[in-house]
This record gives structure tokens, C-alpha cells and sequence, in this order.
């Protein structure tokens, strides 16, 4: 199974940016979705940003046109650019992949996961 480590987190003002880096242990073949998640305590874990392995994506309308997702496959590492960063995007970030995705948002249809790497967004 494919070990995935996050970094890049950190605690920035509002307004500010962040990039987060997912790196994974084997390269992520075809049919394999990456994404982003982020949960904040006492709440589910959701959806951020998914991306198939052609490039499709799929944003969660609170980050859409803030945040942006890419992949490096030859360095087999993900990458979430966070702009604009308001408090409520103050979470814990994971990255996970999953095989022939339907649903690019939904926390089920992952089977691996990093431990996560924490946001903090001050007003």
C-alpha cells in the first residue's frame, strides 16, 4: 500500500498563502485519484479537491477559485496552493488515494491516507 506524508502546513494571517506538498512512496498509476481533505475536531472529514489521473478535477465550492491542485508525477508528489486563506480554512490537511474514483469528494472512496499536516488561518 502506498504511504503518502504531508507537509507545507503552517499558521499564516488571513489573507495569506500556503502550499502543501503530499509525497508519495511509489508513483500513482493510471486510474488512481489523488486529493485533499481537511477536518477540524468534532467534525467529518471533507472533501477539498480530488484530480484523477488525467487531470480532472473536482473543487469543493468553498476553496474553488482560492485554491489549486497539481501533481508532479515524475517527483510522485501532490501539491495544493492555498490562496486568500480565510480562519474558517484553519484545519488539518490529508492527502489519500483511491482506485477508479466516482465520487472525487467523498471520503469513502479512499483506502489510503497521510497522517496530515495542520492549517491555521488568524483573522
Amino acid at each position: 500500500q502506498v504511504r503518502l506524508l504531508e507537509s507545507g502546513g503552517g499558521s499564516v494571517h488571513s489573507g495569506g498563502s500556503l502550499r502543501l506538498s503530499c509525497e508519495a512512496s511509489t508513483s500513482i498509476g493510471r486510474g488512481y485519484t489523488m486529493a485533499w481533505f481537511r477536518q477540524v475536531p468534532g467534525k467529518e472529514r471533507e472533501g477539498v479537491v480530488g484530480i484523477d489521473s488525467d487531470g480532472t478535477t473536482t473543487y469543493a465550492s468553498s476553496v474553488k477559485g482560492r485554491f489549486t491542485i497539481s501533481k508532479d508525477n515524475a517527483k510522485n508528489t501532490l501539491y495544493l496552493q492555498m490562496n486568500n486563506l480565510k480562519p474558517e480554512d484553519t484545519a488539518m490537511y490529508y492527502c489519500a488515494t483511491g482506485y477508479l474514483v466516482a465520487d472525487r469528494l467523498n471520503v469513502v472512496e479512499y483506502n489510503s491516507w497521510g497522517q496530515g499536516t495542520q492549517v491555521t488561518v488568524s483573522s
